[in-house]
Order: C-alpha cells, then sequence, then structure tokens
C-alpha cells in the first residue's frame, strides 16, 4: 500500500539543485528509451541536460568568487582601523590648524559641514 501523504522536495539552493539535477539526467540517459521522462513535453533533458554542466561549472565560478571577496573583504577590515584613525587623526590636527578657516579642510578631501548655529551666528554677527 502506498502512502499518500508524502512529498518530494526540490532544493532551492542553486548547487544542491544541480546536483539534483545531474542525478536525474544521469538515470534517465542510463534508461535511455525506456526512461519515463521520455514522455516530457515540456523542459526536455534532450534539451536541457547539456545546460547542467554550465550551470555547475558557472556555480564553482561563482563560489570560487565569493570564496576570493570574502577574503578581500577580510583582509581590508583588518587595515581600516588603522586608516580610520590615521584619517580622524588628520582631521583633529587640521581642525586645529585651521580653526579659524575650517573650509580648508575641504582641500585635504574633508566634507565641511556648517552647522544652521553656526550660520545663524554669522548672519548675526554681519547685522
Amino acid at each position: 500500500m502506498s502512502n499518500p501523504n508524502y512529498r518530494v522536495e526540490i532544493p532551492t539552493n542553486p548547487t544542491e539543485l544541480i546536483d539534483l539535477a545531474d542525478k536525474v539526467y544521469k538515470k534517465h540517459t542510463e534508461l535511455g528509451p525506456d526512461s519515463p521522462l521520455n514522455a516530457m513535453v515540456s523542459h526536455k533533458w534532450s534539451d536541457n541536460g547539456a545546460k547542467i554542466a554550465q550551470a555547475a561549472a558557472l556555480d564553482k565560478q561563482a563560489q570560487d568568487l565569493k570564496k576570493q571577496s570574502e577574503e578581500a573583504i577580510n583582509k581590508r577590515n583588518a587595515l581600516m582601523p588603522d586608516i580610520e584613525n590615521s584619517v580622524k587623526g588628520s582631521r583633529d590636527v587640521l581642525q586645529g590648524a585651521y580653526r579659524e578657516t575650517p573650509r580648508t579642510l575641504a582641500q585635504f578631501g574633508f566634507e565641511v559641514i556648517e552647522s544652521a548655529r553656526s550660520a545663524a551666528k554669522k548672519t548675526s554677527e554681519n547685522k
């Protein structure tokens, strides 16, 4: 007696789906003309079977690039505290050196934002 309460899962993970597709295609090919999958009218394995190898190669490439990307990000992040401290220290020194002309910091690449308070103060001083 068969169990009507079962499901057959299809992986959503691309790597797992490619692996399953490869297994299905290999079994289909092994059975040849006796394969029940020959009854498929659309999405035939004769049309899509060859795409599995290409998808697997691209999946491997994507995984390798992801690993390289993660390694590069980790190396970059390890350098960032020293760089950030140099930038903050430079800002602090320049703010002291150009206390009267803070816009000069823009020449070093800093974005100088005038607050509404200092703009209001300048307006009242000009009256």
